[in-house]
This record gives C-alpha cells, sequence and structure tokens, in this order.
C-alpha cells in the first residue's frame, strides 16, 4: 500500500513557480526570479501546512514551442533535491517526469537517492509527455511512448523497490546482477500517474497510487473518477488510489487588481466552501495555485491559505 495522505481528508499541495515559466500560468515576476525567490516560496508552503510541492520536466523545449511554453523548466530532481535540504516536512512531488526519456535504472537511481536524502518525502509523478523533437533528440520512441512509460512503470517498481539487486526483463528494457544503492528510506514509492486522457486514466487505473489531472474542469471530475475506478475494478486493483484536481487560481482577500475573471477571490469562509465541494466529488487531494505580483505577495498568500483557509477545508 502507498497511499500518502490521510483518507477522507482533503489535503492541498501546489505546483512551484519559477521552476517552469509556460505563458498558461506563469506569472510576469517570474521571469526574473531565481534560486532564493524559489527556496522563499517552499519554505513558506513548508511552514503553511501544504502537502507537497511540485515540479516539472523538459530536457529541451524547440523554438517552435518557445513561444508559449518558454524553455525555462527546470531539472526536476536537482530542484527537488536542493528543496530537500532547505525545508522539513512538506512532501516533493514530481509533477510530472517524462520517465520515457530516460532509462529506468537512471530513473531509479536519481528518485531513490532523492528519497534517501530527503528521508522518505519523494511522490513521484509520471507522465508520457508531449514533445516530439525532446524524444527524438535523446533517442527515445516518441510513437510507442505510452507502452514505453507502461513498461517503465512496471521496471520501476522493480528498480525502487527494496533489492539491491532489482531484476526486470521487458520487451525494450531488462536488467540483473546490477547494484544500486542507496535504496529509497520508504519502503514502496507512491507513483501518480499524470494526464487526463483515456490512456492516462488506464495507466492510472493499472499502475497508479494516485491522479494527476492536469486541469480538468470541475464538471468532468465525477465522470472521470468513476471511469478510473471501474477499469481499477476490472484491473483486479484493490488497493487505494489518492484523486487530484487542480483548481482555478485562488486569491484569499479582495485583490484590488485584476485577478483573471476565473480566479476565485474573497473571505476565506468563502474560499473553503468552494473548494470542499472537491472532495465531495470523491477528491482527495488540490493543487492549489495564487494569482500574485512578485514573491512577497506569493508567500503571503500561501501564509494566508494555511492560516485561514484550511483549516475551514474539512468542516
Amino acid at each position: 500500500m502507498a497511499r500518502v495522505f490521510p483518507e477522507g481528508r482533503l489535503v492541498y499541495g501546489m505546483q512551484l513557480p519559477i521552476q517552469s515559466q509556460s505563458t498558461i500560468y506563469a506569472e510576469p515576476w517570474e521571469a526574473s526570479a531565481g534560486a532564493a525567490d524559489l527556496a522563499a516560496v517552499a519554505r513558506a508552503a513548508d511552514r503553511a501546512g501544504f502537502a507537497y510541492v511540485a515540479t516539472c520536466d523538459h530536457v529541451a523545449i524547440p523554438r517552435r514551442l518557445a513561444g508559449p511554453m518558454s524553455t525555462v523548466w527546470y531539472d526536476p530532481v536537482a530542484t527537488l533535491a536542493f528543496l530537500a535540504g532547505i525545508t522539513e516536512r512538506v512532501r516533493l512531488l514530481s509533477h510530472v517526469a517524462i520517465v520515457g526519456l530516460r532509462h529506468p535504472l537512471v530513473t531509479a537511481k536519481q528518485y531513490a537517492t532523492l528519497d534517501h536524502l530527503s528521508g522518505g518525502r519523494l511522490i513521484l509523478g509520471v507522465g508520457a509527455g508531449h514533445v516530439r523533437e525532446e524524444f527524438e533528440v535523446l533517442g527515445a520512441d516518441f510513437e510507442r511512448r505510452g507502452a514505453v512509460l507502461d513498461e517503465i512503470l512496471d521496471a520501476l517498481r522493480v528498480a525502487l523497490g527494496p533489492e539491491e539487486y532489482p531484476e526486470f526483463e521487458g520487451e525494450r528494457f531488462a536488467f540483473k546482477d546490477l547494484g544500486q544503492l542507496p535504496r529509497p528510506a520508504q519502503a514502496r514509492i507512491p507513483v501518480w500517474i499524470g494526464g487526463s486522457s483515456p490512456a492516462a486514466i488506464r495507466r492510472a487505473a493499472v499502475r497508479g497510487d494516485g491522479w494527476l489531472p492536469q486541469g480538468d474542469p470541475r464538471d468532468r471530475i465525477p465522470a472521470q473518477i468513476a471511469r478510473l475506478r471501474e477499469l481499477r475494478a476490472e484491473a483486479g486493483n484493490s488497493e487505494p488510489v489518492e484523486i487530484g484536481a487542480i483548481t482555478e487560481a485562488l486569491y484569499v482577500g479582495e485583490p484590488g487588481w485584476d485577478t483573471g475573471r476565473r480566479a476565485l477571490t474573497g473571505k476565506a469562509e468563502a474560499l473553503a466552501e468552494s473548494l470542499r465541494a472537491y472532495r465531495a466529488l470523491g477528491v482527495d487531494q488540490i493543487q492549489v495555485r495564487f494569482r500574485s505580483r512578485d514573491r512577497d505577495e506569493l508567500t503571503d498568500q500561501i501564509t494566508a491559505f494555511g492560516a485561514e483557509v484550511a483549516p475551514l477545508l474539512n468542516d
């Protein structure tokens, strides 16, 4: 069993700013921010009771996508290791690692070390990836990335397990008599599957300990969860699964500036009432994000959420 958080309670985490700067969600101030700003935000989340902080994964962005995606994508293992050393309790989530770009033993070495050094705080979030050029330059199979990911997940179950000499034989990858120490601090690394496509839902049902949807609107979530649970039952997987959701952008209080028409703003009670609806849909953890104009405003928002909104999420 690899359930991370208590059953029946809605917990909250966040994707960190700065480390990935897609124009879809990055705030203007992030462009000139650096390590000290990232550290301050992570520490604020740690103090405010956030369940996890998360980082993304891309190796290289082609020029055709650099406009909307930007080329700012910090390495997740390096970034989470840095954050592990300056935080105390918050979980460290890759949301998501594109593990199909790497041999599973490389991924196992990196994330086992991270879990070992952090005292068992890793959650390995994985996804299939979508940038063809990134796969091609690294010699990875883009066309069959879904099938490759499924095999890698099976390999990682073994390679991130307790054995010093893990053994695996698949269609593309095989290894035995190759030792890897240190082992992870956790007896079993929780693996959360990212994505909202039918293939991703099936993957989460069959192979995942959790599901990380990619921004599904609220009205789509119940059907997605029902499908996941149906497929999980068909696969004979009776272990618990942790269901996530990415919330609308938030601002605790009255912003006094244009936060966009889709942002949820207002007093703690109103925000908590809106967010509690996710739990009623069957969601276990919400990934929140905040509108902000600079680092200090963001850390203030994180602090206010932890102090004022979070205590009302499970009323």
